[in-house]
Order: structure tokens, then C-alpha cells, then sequence
């Protein structure tokens, strides 16, 4: 028989929490038993899992302990920084969602089609990238052999990333979550500003980018905007490359890669759609040109389910990978 492992979701009633109880099922996660934690108000509510309700619990600090194996953290950074610690010094192995524990040198920051050997660093706590820099890091990744020396984001992200509040905003025509009508502008700002102009959320896609793929050195610029979607993230990327490439060889690298699917037939006005990414657990590649302004410039157009490959799915497989390297 397949071994099976205790597994917990925390923060299970937001919206990556309850992706995450989809997703396990979706991909028939070995589940032996799966414990849900919420807040108290929450506690006593059911989520069904393959058929079975499961009833939610209060997280506490003395929660996750033995005999649960793995506990995936959605419930935000305040919640992780407490109870993870706890999880961890009882041997529970924390997949955590928020950016509590992302720049923790001790804690590795992991995609698993990018940098999977960073599992075995023996942390106990792993720490899931931002949805935009997930999506981003999976295709630069392709492109590392010919040396990364300049990356320019400029991402296109939906309300879902700022959860229900934000689904809630673009839905009713309000602004209780972001500082203005996001149904009739683009916000070129998510999360606060910081002294140097940037957002937390601009800074969160240089410094994750630079470590995921160990270019501590490497020059990363952002600017994020809110735009008025539910759901799915793009990026444009442009890079500038140190050595020379064949744009045919680059493509077909692209589509080799595991995660990745190229869609580039601008004869046939074929290129990502964040409508047509929802609910997928790939990242979707296209507009793939040279920038004609650098000597080895590149332009790509990425899109992917913030919700899903940008939280729920990756940790998931980080979960997975995990499992396949015997690392639980």
C-alpha cells in the first residue's frame, strides 16, 4: 500500500485554505486523516473532503503535534510567526503561505519546478513564494543557463490576491479593501509604500526572485498593479541575458519545461488569457520576442492562477516533493 500521511490546513475557511483542501483532493494526495484549523469563530463548521465533512477546529498552540505529519498555513503572517514555531518544535514539518517566514535565510523559499533541492536543507519550516514571483521564477528559471542580468517585472494582478475582501470590492462596487474603485481603474499600488517608493509587494518580487534562484546579486526592478479581474495573475517580464540566445532553441526550452505551457501563435492571436488560466496548476507562457533594445533582451507574457499554482498548488507540491525525496 501507498504510505499515507496525517496532514493539517490551517487557516482552512479563507480563500487558499479551502483551495488547498480542493487541490489535495483534486490530485489524490495520500491522506490518512486531514485535521482543519481556523479561528475560534470558524471552529465547528464542516468542509466536506472526498464526500466526509470535516469539522474545524481552533487553532491553538498545541495543535499540531504528532501524529499530524504536514500542516499547510494560509491563515496570514501574524498566525504563521506564532504557531509555526510550536508545529515545527513538535516535528510537524509548516508548508507556510503568507511572507512571515520567506527571507528567514535558515528557511528555504521553494517552487518546486525551480529549486526543489532547497527541501533539503532540513528546515522544518518551508516558506511558499508570493503568487506573482511563483509564476515568474518558473520561466527565468529556464533562462539562468544563459545568465539572468536584468529582470523587469510589471504584473497585471486580480482581486482574489487580496482574498475575499478583495473578491468582494470588484463584486459590490466598493472600496473597503483598496483605496479606490478597482471596477473602473487599474491600481498601481498593492500593499504599502515604503520609504524608497516601492510596495512591500514590488519589494516581496525582487528579494523572493533573487533567492529562489540564488542570484543574490541580481538587479530586479517590479511595479505591481490591482486591475479589475477576479481571478489569475499575468506578468510581463523583460530580461536582459549575458550571453546569446536562438529565440526557436528559448522557446522550445520553455515547453520542455515541467509547469510551463507555451502559448505563442500571434498569426492566430493565441497568448495567455488570464480567463483561460483559472483553475489550471500551470504557468502559461507567450508573447515570447526579443527586445530589440538589448543586446540579449527577451520579452515574455506569463499568467497563472494566483489562487492555485500561486498558493493552494504549490504548496501542495511542495508537499509532494517532500514525499518523493523522503524528506517526511
Amino acid at each position: 500500500m501507498k504510505k499515507q500521511y496525517n496532514l493539517a490546513v490551517c487557516g482552512a475557511t479563507g480563500v487558499v485554505g479551502r483551495k488547498v483542501i480542493e487541490v489535495l483532493e483534486e490530485r489524490d494526495f495520500p491522506v490518512a486523516n486531514l485535521s482543519l484549523f481556523a479561528s475560534a469563530r470558524s471552529a465547528g463548521q464542516t468542509i466536506d473532503f472526498k464526500g466526509e465533512p470535516v469539522t474545524i477546529q481552533e487553532l491553538t498552540e498545541d495543535s499540531l503535534k504528532a501524529p499530524i505529519d504536514i500542516a499547510i498555513f494560509s491563515a496570514g503572517g501574524d498566525a504563521s510567526k506564532h504557531y509555526a514555531p510550536f508545529a515545527a518544535d513538535n516535528g510537524v514539518i509548516v508548508i507556510d503561505n503568507s511572507s512571515a517566514w520567506r527571507m528567514d535565510p535558515k528557511v528555504p523559499l521553494v517552487v518546486p519546478e525551480v529549486n526543489p533541492n532547497a527541501l533539503n536543507s532540513g528546515s522544518k519550516i518551508i516558506a511558499n513564494p508570493n503568487c506573482s514571483t511563483i509564476q515568474s521564477v518558473v520561466p527565468l528559471a529556464v533562462l539562468k543557463p544563459y545568465g539572468i542580468k536584468r529582470v523587469v517585472y510589471s504584473t497585471y494582478q486580480a482581486v482574489s490576491g487580496a482574498g475575499q475582501k478583495g473578491i468582494a470590492d470588484l463584486e459590490n462596487n466598493t472600496t473597503n479593501n483598496f483605496p479606490y474603485s478597482i471596477n473602473d481603474s487599474v491600481i498601481p499600488q498593492i500593499d504599502v509604500f515604503l520609504d524608497n517608493g516601492y510596495t512591500k509587494e514590488e519589494v516581496k518580487m525582487i528579494e523572493e526572485t533573487r533567492k529562489i534562484l540564488e542570484l543574490p546579486d541580481l538587479r530586479v526592478t517590479a511595479t505591481t498593479v490591482r486591475v479589475p479581474i477576479k481571478n489569475s495573475h499575468g506578468v510581463s517580464i523583460n530580461i536582459e541575458l549575458e550571453n546569446a540566445f536562438d529565440l526557436e532553441q528559448v522557446k522550445t526550452e520553455f515547453a520542455n519545461h515541467s509547469g510551463l505551457v507555451v502559448v505563442d501563435d500571434t498569426a492566430n492571436l493565441r497568448y495567455p488569457l488570464q480567463s483561460e488560466a483559472n483553475d489550471k496548476d500551470e504557468v502559461f507562457i507567450g508573447r515570447i520576442r526579443r527586445d530589440d533594445s538589448l543586446e540579449n533582451g527577451l520579452n515574455i507574457w506569463v499568467v497563472a492562477d494566483n489562487i492555485r499554482k500561486g498558493a493552494a498548488t504549490n504548496s501542495v507540491q511542495i508537499a509532494e516533493t517532500l514525499i518523493k525525496n523522503n524528506l517526511v
